[in-house]
């Protein structure tokens, strides 16, 4: 089964709220098997416009990366990066 990826782009606005954000993150992270491959570090724009902020997460499926995000956990702590950040959640299954 191919696996599932979130990959996220953000611009930060109000970093002391995204921290929330970021760290309410994490029990649903575990619950749901998120494995991060990328997150924030160096980056460069090679085409388009770039975001200051990139996250790339591996999930076992699509449909598990997909249950992650609309689970009552991350909802809750999305939550915390409504008007702190604006971007971009791309869900994609892997090869």
């Amino acid at each position: 089964m191919p696996k599932g990826y979130i990959i996220v782009r953000v611009d930060v606005q109000d970093p002391e709220a995204y921290a929330r954000y970021a760290k309410a993150t994490g029990p649903a992270a575990e619950k749901y098997g998120a494995k991060p491959l990328v997150r924030a570090g160096r980056h460069e724009a090679l085409e388009g416009p770039a975001r200051s902020r990139n996250v790339v997460m591996e999930f076992e499926s699509y449909d598990q990366a997909r249950a992650y995000y609309h689970s009552p956990e991350y909802q809750e702590a999305r939550q915390h990066r409504l008007g702190a950040a604006e971007g971009e959640f791309i869900l994609v299954e892997g090869v």
